[in-house]
């Protein structure tokens, strides 16, 4: 395997992570307040964010002024492995973080940088992503919410479905067709919306884990006013945005498929199945942590990000679901931990059998479905005919 990078400088570069992590983190005690959606970050985790920020710790590989210190690869590696090991979940408002703010530093103008990526990244609001429809899940180029340029102002009418966090978030970066009579990828674009704006209406409800999980959101946007400032790249570039935006979500996303199946290996090592479902487990942990360091080298295919989701969520969704079999009706208690606590992580990662299956199709389904990833292994990959 390529050598991504001298071990000497990795090793200082986590080794300081790991001195600033022992001197700064909060206490449990600190930490008692809990997340109720992925854009509710409480006030001790906003604080702890901003630390981060402020010490360069939050987007290493970015430069300081958002929260970086430009990092290589392997040391942002070796940060999130850092964070991993400890448990610590990197952000509260994790589509804040990944997607929307890393979307803005790519596509966004300065005035957009400052005015929404830098206060997103410091905890001091927080974002969600308008992408899902009624009849645009995973096709985005279906989708039918419609803006209106009038002067400079955009009028937006439509429906999103499935926008975690959404009744949390002060704005939504939201996808829209800007040009009806465009091919079907072309004439949508992106804009910020703030969730206060006249005419937006967000609806939390339940989820298949629990009625009172309250993350998913219906959004209505009726006679929405936003200024064309908040458009985010270029007009009828929105499909460009958006795989952008799904790019910055997979690219070490395999990571955190790792650490779900390093949670299965140490939480279901009881679950019976013999000793070959341990060994496939076992064996897909470490095949995806070789591939994902292999995808770090110069060169790389981006499509072949595709084969680490897809091997990580489904690895996950299958080792899952020998476990919620394996310990049978005790699986259906709720509510429940089946794995140790951290104060610093996301407890529904350690909650029931039941519930840490059912979360595993967030995997399969988000940021590109299953099939969509086969798609594009057989295609840009494998070099398949379509």
């Amino acid at each position: 395997m390529m050598k991504l990078a001298d071990d000497s400088q990795v090793t200082a570069f986590r080794t300081e992570f790991a001195a600033f992590l022992d001197a700064r983190l909060p206490a449990e005690a600190e930490a008692a307040e809990r997340s109720r959606s992925s854009a509710h970050v409480p006030d001790w985790a906003r604080r702890w964010q901003r630390t981060l920020f402020e010490h360069g710790w939050l987007l290493p590989g970015q430069p300081p002024e958002y929260g970086g210190r430009n990092a290589t690869p392997p040391q942002q590696l070796a940060h999130l492995e850092e964070l991993a090991h400890r448990r610590i979940y990197h952000s509260f408002n994790p589509q804040g973080l990944g997607i929307i703010a890393a979307s803005l530093l790519t596509f966004g103008t300065e005035e957009q940088k400052t005015r929404w990526a830098v206060p997103i990244l410091r905890a001091e609001i927080t974002a969600a992503l308008g992408m899902s429809e009624p009849e645009a899940g995973s096709d985005l180029a279906s989708l039918r919410t419609r803006a209106v340029l009038r002067g400079d102002v955009f009028v937006v009418d439509g429906q999103k479905i499935w926008t975690s966090g959404a009744h949390d978030a002060d704005v939504l970066l939201a996808f829209v067709r800007t040009d009806p009579e465009a091919p079907r990828h072309k004439g949508i674009s992106a804009l910020l919306i703030p969730t206060d704006t006249p005419g937006v209406v967000r609806r939390p409800f339940g989820s298949i884990a629990a009625e009172d999980d309250l993350d998913f959101n219906e959004v209505f946007l009726t006679d929405v006013h936003v200024p064309r400032e908040n458009l985010v790249g270029p007009l009828g570039e929105g499909w460009r945005v958006a795989n952008g935006s799904l790019g910055h979500e997979r690219t070490l996303l395999w990571l955190s498929y790792a650490e779900r199946l390093e949670d299965l290996v140490r939480d279901a090592a009881d679950a019976g199945g013999g000793h070959e479902w341990y060994a496939t487990l076992q064996m897909d942990l470490q095949a995806l942590r070789l591939l994902g360091h292999r995808g770090l080298g110069p060169g790389r295919d981006p499509a072949e990000i595709s084969v680490l989701k897809l091997l990580g969520s489904e690895a996950v969704q299958d080792a899952s679901l020998h476990a919620l079999e394996a310990h049978g009706a005790d699986a259906l208690a709720h509510p429940v931990l089946t794995g140790p606590y951290h104060h610093m992580n996301n407890e529904a990662f350690v909650s029931s059998w039941f519930e840490r299956y059912a979360r595993s199709f967030a995997g399969t389904i988000a940021g590109g479905t299953s099939e969509i990833q086969r798609n594009i292994i057989a295609e840009r990959v494998l070099g398949l005919p379509r």
